[in-house]
This record gives structure tokens, C-alpha cells and sequence, in this order.
């Protein structure tokens, strides 16, 4: 569980966030982690929205980043291609207000306590999750995915899909991902782990979404390939 009552700087932390056609939920989604993140940079990438996704990001203090490909993967390869300046952790999040950003706090102190670990992640499903926040069609397509995923990767993940995640710089620093969709996680957690780190997993709630969702089931089988295809 977080703590609460902490005042702390979190200069060195970078909040990374991919959005399309978000204008709905990157506000509720920037205040609350600026609320729990003081002096965090927030960078958001915009896959040319056509609603107010980028003028809302930008009233928050947000730096906006246009990109040029599509997909989330590809938006996040993009931002990592631009990044220049030195920070300690990367905060991975969607901008549609899923995840809550109180968790993330103590997320950066499993990392700063734990060199071993690369990245944390946020596990959906658990006790705090209600079936009402994901359909029953994604919940069983995740399930499916994230029994493959730890089958072949040998590493066991309650949720290798999610998409919130705190990674040292140093293991994204000069990444260049292949995954242009939403088989990104999958090759991220195989990045961390053929650098020496560990992967942990703390429990979270899940919210139901603000706005469109952008996750069809048809794209379970790209992540699906990228499983297979990282673990060979």
C-alpha cells in the first residue's frame, strides 16, 4: 500500500505517457500523478490526436512530443530516440486515468532500495481488481497471454501485459524496440531481464477507463507472436 503524508522530490523521475484521442482522461491522469509525483517531468506522446489531447497535456505543464508512427510501442521507441538529459527512474502509465498513480511512489522505493530489481510493475489482478473495470473477454484474452508469456519466459508475472511500470533509465537508455503495438510490455520484460534485473510486481487497483478504448481483442495476437518469438 502506499504511504501517505511523504514530501519528497521526484526531479530525477521521468512520467512517460502514450496517447491517442485522450482528451477525456490526460487530465484526470496528469493531475493525479503531478498530485503524488512533486517535480517529476511529464512527457506525452501524441499519435496526432484529433481532439484536445495535446492542448490539455500542454495547459498541465506537460512537455508534447508528435509522433510520427502509430502504436503505442512505437510511440514509446519514439520518445526514447528524442529523450536527452539523465534520470533515475522512467514511469511507463496509459493516459486514460486506469492506473492509479499512488502506487508509484512506492514503486521508485522498491528501486531504490533493491538493485537488483529493474522494474516494478502494477499487478491488475488481484483482489482489488473488480471484473467491472475489464471486460470479460480482455480479463480471460490477458489470462490466456500472461499464462504463455510466463510458460515460455520462465519467469512468473501475475501481469506481464500491464501498462504500469517504473524502469531504471540505464535499462531503457539506447533501447530501440521492435514492437511498434501493444507487444511492447512483452519485450520490455525480456530487456530487463537479459540485463541482470529482476522484475517485481506489487498489487493495484484497476479503473475502469476515461474515454475510447483503444484495445481491440484482435490485437492479442501480435502480443501473442511477440511472446513466442522473444522467447527463442
Amino acid at each position: 500500500m502506499p504511504e501517505k503524508g511523504e514530501s519528497q522530490s521526484y526531479s530525477s523521475t521521468l512520467v512517460l505517457l502514450a496517447a491517442l484521442n485522450e482528451e477525456e482522461g490526460i487530465r484526470l491522469t496528469l493531475e493525479e500523478f503531478k498530485q503524488h509525483l512533486s517535480g517529476a517531468r511529464f512527457l506525452v506522446v501524441d499519435g496526432r490526436s484529433s481532439d484536445r489531447t495535446v492542448h490539455v497535456a500542454k495547459s498541465l505543464g506537460a512537455d508534447v512530443l508528435l509522433q510520427e508512427g502509430k502504436g503505442k510501442g512505437d510511440a514509446i521507441g519514439f520518445a526514447l530516440r528524442q529523450l536527452s538529459g539523465e534520470f533515475d527512474y522512467v514511469v511507463l502509465s496509459d493516459a486514460d486515468y486506469t492506473y492509479p498513480a499512488e502506487y508509484v511512489p512506492h514503486m521508485i522505493r522498491i528501486l531504490d532500495e533493491d538493485p537488483k530489481v529493474g522494474m516494478v510493475c502494477g499487478n491488475r489482478f488481484n483482489s482489488h481488481t473488480h471484473l467491472g473495470a475489464m471486460r470479460n473477454s480482455f480479463y480471460l484474452g490477458n489470462r490466456f497471454l500472461a499464462f504463455t508469456h510466463n510458460l515460455l519466459n520462465g519467469v512468473s508475472l501475475r501481469d506481464p501485459l500491464t501498462g504500469l511500470r517504473v524502469v531504471r533509465w540505464n535499462i531503457l537508455r539506447g533501447w530501440e524496440p521492435t514492437s511498434a503495438g501493444f507487444d511492447i510490455e512483452v519485450e520490455l520484460n525480456h530487456r530487463v531481464e537479459r540485463m541482470g534485473y529482476t522484475i517485481a510486481e506489487i498489487e493495484i487497483p484497476y479503473r475502469p477507463r476515461v474515454g475510447e478504448k483503444k484495445l481491440k481483442l484482435r490485437h492479442g495476437f501480435p502480443i501473442l507472436m511477440r511472446i513466442l518469438r522473444e522467447s527463442i
